[in-house]
């Protein structure tokens, strides 16, 4: 086994997810469905069960999302195996999205839904509230295209 790999970066990803279902589980024991708390005029705290992917897409195909997120996330380990510990960005923005991903597959597969309760509006508009996994999968995914797109490209 190579000793040099991005795998060191696998306890950045269980932090994210320590911290995504801390975060749900908190919600869970404090909040009851559907209940709203207001922290800014734009933002609040409202605990909903999504059923579907990111803005309620495939909603109701459990098996199907929990799937992928199961071929993510070993993927994502095979790409942190072959990288090497030094190529921080990238290890940095896959473990992110491990993490996110595990998390919201961790919800899937124990509640059936994922918990979801960060809720941002301004006005009449309103984003689909989601949670710290995705949070994570967003900049992880934003990390690795700023880090591929920075990178030299080749020329033939």
């Amino acid at each position: 086994m190579k000793k040099d790999t991005g795998l060191y970066w696998l306890l950045f990803a269980v932090i994210v997810f320590v911290i995504d279902i801390a975060s749900k589980f908190w919600i869970l024991n404090h909040f009851f469905l559907y209940e709203s708390v207001n922290l800014l005029p734009f933002f609040s705290i409202t605990y909903v069960h999504n059923i579907g992917a990111a803005f309620s897409i495939f909603e109701g195909q459990r098996w199907m999302l929990a799937a992928v997120a199961f071929v993510v996330s070993v993927v994502i380990v095979y790409m942190l195996y072959r990288n090497n510990r030094q190529q921080k960005l990238e290890n940095i923005s896959l473990a992110l999205i491990l993490g996110g991903a595990l998390g919201n597959l961790f919800d899937r597969l124990y509640h059936g839904f994922v918990v979801d309760f960060l809720d941002v509006n301004f006005g009449d508009w309103h984003y689909p509230t989601f949670n710290i996994a995705d949070c994570a999968i967003c900049l992880g995914i934003g990390l690795f295209i700023l880090g591929n797109y920075a990178k030299p490209q080749k020329t033939v």
